[in-house]
């Protein structure tokens, strides 16, 4: 069957959270599955953002079900304080979209010691996996859907620098944040299949999705008449963030979606509408994802694989470390 961006099936009944939900590509993810009837939770950083991304979503959808969280990635604590502020015993969805993107150097530390970008983007989303499996699994078919990048494309991972402590260069930083968010994507269906779970693991990413090419949604983000028409010539081969939403959208949905698929752009992986593409060789490298999530797991001292259980929050003692377990895992209702 066809995909029609502008016809989502409804979903009333289901619960989806977005991290980075409040700008972006993260919004307009947000914004296209309130129409579906699903109650959607906005998960990031700054409070004013995430009520003004709700009021234009609310705005928009009248009958919208959609609230905001706070979440910092960074911070073991806010991720543990997410899971509980979802208050919901099952949960359908999870979009591990949120992401920082240093432009200039000197390299930055979380208080935990992590490279920022690695951190965030990928030891951070690592870890609230791991706290949202009980309602994951607690769903009769849930996704855990992962935001990738053409960044992730040209990049590859050094083992022994995770950190980015000897190769600090912030585009390739970047770009091996997002391929290790890939990797743990596909490594983590694998698990899921080995483990017989109902619930799938999936990559989408969103082409070529510029400001100048996405439409206005004040206070978050106001496209000038000038900002339009310079955008208009890059129309042809790129395109606008709502847009870049739509491969998210349809691995969130569809019901013809597999575990371990990619989902992009159907023009030259750069605009259009979503359909499945091949996984590229280097993401598909199982013994590279196998040997990032042991470090990640010791790094965040969690474990998302099937069966682990919840576990201690901060991080190990040393890489080496092995995870302090907890007797009972995490639950997000009090």
């Amino acid at each position: 069957m066809t995909w029609d961006v502008h016809r989502l099936p409804r979903a009333e009944g289901r619960t989806f959270l977005i991290t980075g939900g409040n700008a972006g590509i993260g919004y307009f993810v947000a914004e296209q599955l309130a129409t579906t009837g699903a109650t959607v939770v906005i998960a990031g950083r700054s409070a004013p953002k995430g009520e003004a991304a709700t009021a234009s979503i609310r705005s928009r959808v009248p009958d919208a079900r959609v609230r905001h969280i706070p979440l910092d990635l960074a911070d073991p604590a806010s991720i543990e304080r997410s899971v509980y502020a979802l208050d919901t015993e099952t949960l359908d969805a999870v979009v591990l979209n949120a992401g920082v993107l240093l432009d200039d150097p000197p390299r930055r530390e979380t208080a935990a010691g992590h490279e920022l970008m690695f951190a965030t983007n990928h030891l951070g989303h690592f870890a609230l996996t791991a706290r949202l499996a009980p309602l994951l699994h607690a769903a009769p078919a849930a996704r855990v859907v992962t935001t990738g990048s053409f960044a992730a494309r040209g990049e590859r991972l050094d083992l022994d620098d995770l950190q980015s402590t000897r190769d600090y260069r912030p585009k390739r930083t970047y770009g091996r944040s997002k391929l290790a968010q890939t990797l743990f994507a596909l490594e983590l269906d694998r698990r899921l299949r080995a483990a017989h779970s109902t619930t799938i693991s999936v990559v989408s990413h969103p082409g070529g999705a510029l400001d100048a090419l996405t439409p206005s949604r004040a206070p978050l983000h106001v496209r000038t008449t000038a900002q339009r028409l310079r955008g208009l010539p890059l129309g042809l081969l790129l395109q606008g963030k709502e847009a870049g939403a739509w491969p998210t959208v349809r691995a969130v949905l569809d019901p013809a979606v597999r575990g371990g698929r990619l989902i992009g752009p159907r023009v030259f992986g750069l605009r259009g509408r979503p359909r499945f593409e091949p996984v590229r060789e280097h993401f598909a490298d199982r013994d590279t994802a196998r040997r990032l999530w042991t470090a990640s797991a010791a790094l965040t001292g969690t474990d998302p694989a099937p069966g682990a259980g919840s576990v201690s929050a901060g991080p190990s003692p040393s890489p080496a470390g092995t995870p302090r377990r907890t007797e009972r895992p995490c639950r997000a209702s009090r």
